[in-house]
């Protein structure tokens, strides 16, 4: 038995069919970039020169001060620091202390680096090592450097033992923290991506964490070399010579003692010389050819 023909249902209408056309853009009115900046802001532009301008200010500063208090023996001027600086490079004086300075630093601060990144890449890696370093920061970071001073002359003499020791103690706490905190704020999902191409324990710390956490542990840097830099010379001024010996700390102390208060401001001027040049050339240099290549940094 043959069923009726059903009639299908009528296919919707298509949509209209718009012509194609097309809209010239308007020309947007752009300043000229080939135009010169004024002359301010390419001033305020140029950080060396805002940084030569705020120098020059402090020299202006310090002459005033030296003129008005008239006494060589307590401020001398500019022009009188700047000759006896001159005459210390000249006969190799100061250059000589700086040399041993800078010797003493370098070693206590490598070591110090080497301890706070196995101590930090422990806490992290085991509930053990952080707790370890949970409990050593609490106890001897707020402890200066210098109170350490008399046990290190009794455990390693009065040497360049005593310095390494005291510096070890200025760097290793406040590198170490700043490593933690960074590696602390690492995102989950690199750890993850870390995990997921077989990586644990140093790899995982040198190849996931030391990069992201690249911004705190330059930091942690600075601070530890800042803090190293002046332990060094405090130390120096209690008992800096060593076998006839001695750095910028023991140059100032001599000098103090000899009333020759040009030199004294001539071994500053270097200490803080050497922390500018460390500070630009060095660490703003390491910055710019990682973190802000990297644009983690701006």
């Amino acid at each position: 038995m043959s069923t009726p023909n059903r009639a299908l249902p009528p296919l919707p209408p298509l949509p209209p069919i718009r012509e194609e056309y097309e809209r010239p853009l308007q020309a947007v009115a752009v300043d000229d970039v080939s135009a010169p900046l004024p002359l301010a802001r390419r001033v305020l532009g140029a950080g060396w020169l805002r940084r030569t301008g705020i120098a020059l200010v402090l020299i202006a500063l310090w002459e005033i001060t030296a003129r008005i208090v008239d006494n060589d023996l307590l401020v001398p001027t500019f022009g009188a620091t700047l000759s006896a600086f001159v005459q210390g490079i000249a006969s190799g004086e100061l250059l000589v202390k700086t040399g041993i300075s800078l010797s003493v630093l370098l070693r206590g601060y490598a070591i110090g680096v080497v301890l706070a990144f196995a101590l930090t890449s422990l806490a992290v890696s085991t509930r053990i090592g952080r707790d370890l370093l949970s409990m050593l920061t609490a106890m001897f970071n707020p402890l200066p450097s210098i109170a350490l001073l008399p046990i290190a002359l009794l455990w390693f003499g009065l040497g360049t033992g005593s310095l390494l020791f005291v510096l070890v103690h200025a760097v290793l706490w406040p590198l170490a923290l700043n490593m933690y905190t960074g590696f602390l704020g690492v995102p989950v999902t690199l750890r993850m991506a870390g995990r997921n191409y077989g990586l644990s324990g140093l790899r995982q710390v040198a190849l996931i964490l030391v990069p992201a956490a690249l911004p705190s542990i330059i930091a942690g840097l600075r601070v530890g070399w800042a803090f190293a830099w002046r332990t060094l010379i405090a130390a120096e001024l209690v008992f800096g010579a060593s076998a006839g010996q001695g750095g910028l700390g023991w140059y100032i102390f001599q000098n103090r003692n000899e009333l020759y208060t040009d030199r004294v401001f001539a071994g500053l001027a270097a200490v803080i010389v050497i922390g500018l040049v460390v500070e630009h050339l060095v660490f703003d240099s390491l910055e710019r050819l990682t973190v802000r290549r990297w644009g983690v940094q701006h």
